[in-house]
């Protein structure tokens, strides 16, 4: 049944839906591929980078078209990113599933309690990521 197509096309809309406003579908799908779908994690996180490279560079485009993403401060970010990516990708066999598995629920919860803590709070929108209008 959870594996049906009309379930998986309704899931993976909604992990793309999250993504595209910027909450973070990523977690959402890890959680249900391994929880719900029962895949092995070295799978999982695969499939998860898979979904989400079109929709990212899908989604930055069209906020930078909004004025919304600044390249020039958005840069940096990218560069490292993909640096540590490339790096911790070629030791990922050095470093044991159930740790990666703990790291990654400690950052859930605490990304997860940085939000609730958010919502508490209004804060001024931050300028450094807005594109000056022409």
């Amino acid at each position: 049944m959870l594996s049906s197509i009309p379930v998986l096309w309704f899931v993976t809309a909604a992990m793309g839906f999250l993504s595209g406003l910027g909450v973070g579908g990523g977690s959402l799908l890890i959680l249900w591929l391994s929880l719900i779908m029962k895949l092995e994690y070295p799978v999982v996180r695969i499939l998860n980078l898979l979904f989400f490279i079109p929709g990212a560079v899908i989604a930055s485009l069209i906020r930078w078209k909004q004025g919304t993403l600044k390249v020039k401060t958005a840069l940096p970010a990218i560069i490292f990113g993909c640096i540590s990516a490339a790096i911790f990708t070629l030791f990922r066999d050095r470093i044991e599933t159930h740790l990666l598995k703990k790291i990654f629920g400690v950052l859930l919860l605490f990304t997860g309690a940085r939000e609730l803590m958010a919502g508490f709070q209004q804060k001024p929108k931050d300028q450094r990521f807005l594109r000056k209008e022409r």
